[in-house]
């Protein structure tokens, strides 16, 4: 208790009202709380500055003069600075910690949003975007892993997945709330009350209630003990197949993102039931990350992760099998996003069984980079490939990418664990 009796340091309740102090409430939720604070942001920041585009472009493409084209492709260039930014911004958490950098990255898409508003010239909007970038690069999954491998280190899965749980329900937020905000005050108010959000709200949570603390990574000791897990080094063969995994991998859920519902609807499914099918995805994510975090846990990640890309293989092949028909959309849709709830999980848990926990955040960016690259091109290369040829030739070029991650996964190889043995 301090001199004036007004607060301790051990949790005891206040003397005078009996309640106990909110640094000590805050203390007693441990490491934990970091999955906590980031299922509120995650949702903030994907919320905000992800996913608003899908209904934000074509509004803002009529009101500035511009083709859709061109306004969507700021949204692309945001994806391929967050690319480059994202192995800085792991190794900044890394040495610092998610509570000195997620800040960063809530004001910097604040200010981005609020630029988006009055950016009137293309090279201003697409200025806007670079900061946007940067944001998603200190704000979205990938620095949300980094931070919770620097908190929890080799026991970090566990927390990954439950952030991916939380996550999984950010589009199902966002563009409903999106599309109200809309209707209410317009794009611009919607991007100032997204931004008000991320600096407000976002921001000060990341500084204020993120765990400072950072686990112990003692590589000299893990190398010196038989019995400690191995791991492979962040470089060489095993790490290009692994980045060249994820990275194959983006183009698919980037691609159809943009394109899916729509082919759907050329198919002759009616507008009314194509909705109904995209939703259907959302709920497949959060149902397989459940599955993950309840019965495969133990599972080793590759296993894992291997098992989704098939899956996701196997809804391809049923498309081209069988065509598109509201039962065959309806059970792509779900097969789709149950894959990619898995894969999310894998980005996270991947290199962390494959490659450690020391340097986490950085090796994740070096992972990131390549795939938000790939990201950023999918929806442009898959509208040329519908416009020149078809369809249908698109689905085959979206297969071909998950194959290809298929194919680096399987090649990649488990470190040999040591063999316990008794004394």
């Amino acid at each position: 208790m301090t001199e004036d009796g007004r607060q301790t340091t051990d949790g005891t309740p206040h003397p005078s009202t009996g309640f106990r102090p909110l640094s000590s409430v805050v203390r007693r939720l441990g490491p934990w709380r970091a999955v906590l604070v980031l299922c509120v942001t995650q949702i903030l920041a994907w919320g905000a500055i992800y996913y608003p585009p899908v209904l934000t472009v074509p509004l803002i493409a009529a009101d500035r003069g511009w083709s859709v084209t061109l306004t969507m492709g700021g949204f692309s260039f945001g994806l391929l600075i967050a690319g480059l930014a994202s192995p800085r911004i792991g190794a900044l958490i890394d040495r610092h910690g998610g509570h000195r950098v997620m800040p960063g990255g809530s004001l910097i898409g604040a200010a981005g949003l609020v630029g988006l508003v009055y950016a009137s010239h293309p090279v201003t909007y697409f200025a806007c975007w670079m900061v946007l970038g940067l944001a998603m690069s200190a704000s979205l999954y990938d620095p949300a892993f980094a931070t919770l491998g620097r908190v929890f280190g080799a026991a970090a899965r566990r927390p990954i997945t439950a952030l991916t749980l939380a996550g999984g329900f950010a589009s199902t937020v966002s563009w409903p709330t999106t599309h109200v905000l809309i209707e209410a005050v317009g794009w611009r108010g919607t991007y100032l009350v997204y931004a008000a959000l991320l600096a407000l709200l976002a921001a000060p949570l990341h500084a204020f209630a993120l765990p400072r603390g950072k686990a112990r990574f003692d590589v000299a000791a893990s190398a010196a003990s038989p019995a400690a897990p191995r791991v492979l080094p962040a470089r060489g063969a095993a790490f290009a197949l692994v980045a060249a995994a994820f990275a194959a991998y983006a183009f698919v859920p980037s691609g159809l993102a943009a394109h899916m519902l729509a082919i759907f609807g050329r198919s002759g499914i009616d507008a009314a039931t194509v909705v109904a099918i995209g939703a259907l995805f959302g709920p497949a994510q959060v149902t397989a990350r459940l599955f993950e975090f309840a019965l495969i846990r133990n599972l080793h990640p590759l296993w894992m992760v291997r098992f989704a890309v098939g899956l996701l293989l196997v809804a391809f092949a049923l498309l081209g099998s069988f065509g598109i028909s509201v039962a065959i959309a309806a059970a792509f849709q779900m097969m789709f996003g149950g894959a990619n709830g898995l894969v999310t999980i894998a980005r996270g848990t991947v290199p962390l069984a494959l490659f450690g926990a020391a340097g986490y955040g950085q090796i994740v960016g070096r992972i990131a980079g390549p795939a938000l690259i790939i990201q950023s091109a999918a929806p442009l290369l898959l509208a040329y490939v519908i416009e020149r040829a078809s369809d249908r030739a698109a689905l085959a070029l979206a297969a071909a990418f998950a194959l290809v991650a298929l194919a680096c996964f399987a090649l990649v190889r488990r470190p040999a664990q040591p063999v316990e043995t008794c004394a």
